[in-house]
């Protein structure tokens, strides 16, 4: 397909493809002619996963840059290729290794996670992210304790492990997958959010509210 049929199958407008050509986060065309390339499939599938990566993850060009070269190196392994799209969906923490508060917090990170038996990465962000949320909820004067966050984790890993991980087709292009583990992500994650403040506001209506006739 010519240039203009890929922005009609894509939803992306021609000088946005031009820009990701020439930012290499999409492979050139075969050129057919000084003037002219033939896109296929494939460079769909690729702008679908920029867009992803863009509009639901709202990662920055060298961010997508990254996803895109994991994607696209045959020599990672398909967990590491996921891996690096998590991660980039980390929001940047700052660690403060001189602070006795965050030590603590980031000890409790670690402890909770090592006594669910979950596999992470010592250099994992959500490691940071984790401490961070630990140590925001004690300076508020509400303590997180690993034993407090279990029953969070426990709804954590029962979504992924019997609705999410399974919608991941790991069979396919590897663009798909990444695609499918950000919106995923991404967009499960709100869907979460506001079921959780539904659940609260049903809870309170119901001890709280009055009751009705």
């Amino acid at each position: 397909m010519r240039i203009s049929q890929l922005s009609a199958a894509s939803g992306v407008p021609i000088p946005t493809i031009k820009y990701y050509l020439r930012e290499g986060l999409l492979p050139p065309g075969e050129q057919t002619s000084a003037t002219r390339a033939e896109y296929d499939v494939g460079h769909v599938r690729r702008l679908r996963l920029i867009r992803a990566l863009l509009e639901v993850g709202r990662l920055s060009i060298a961010s997508i840059r990254k996803v895109i070269a994991a994607v696209d190196d045959e020599d990672l392994g398909m967990h590491k290729v996921l891996g690096t799209a998590h991660y980039a969906l980390a929001p940047a923490v700052e660690a403060h290794e001189d602070d006795e508060e965050w030590r603590r917090a980031r000890a409790e990170a670690d402890r909770l996670i090592a006594d669910l038996g979950w596999r992470i990465d010592p250099g994992a962000p959500t490691r940071d992210e984790l401490a961070q949320a630990i140590l925001t909820l004690d300076r508020l004067g509400m303590p997180a304790t690993g034993e407090a966050l279990r029953p969070y984790a426990a709804a954590a890993i029962d979504l992924v492990v019997e609705h999410e991980i399974g919608t991941i087709p790991i069979d396919g292009p590897r663009e798909a997958a990444v695609e499918a583990l950000v919106v995923g992500t991404v967009v499960h994650g709100r869907v979460l959010d506001i079921l959780r403040r539904l659940a609260h506001e049903s809870v309170s209506a119901r001890f709280f509210g009055v009751p009705e006739s």
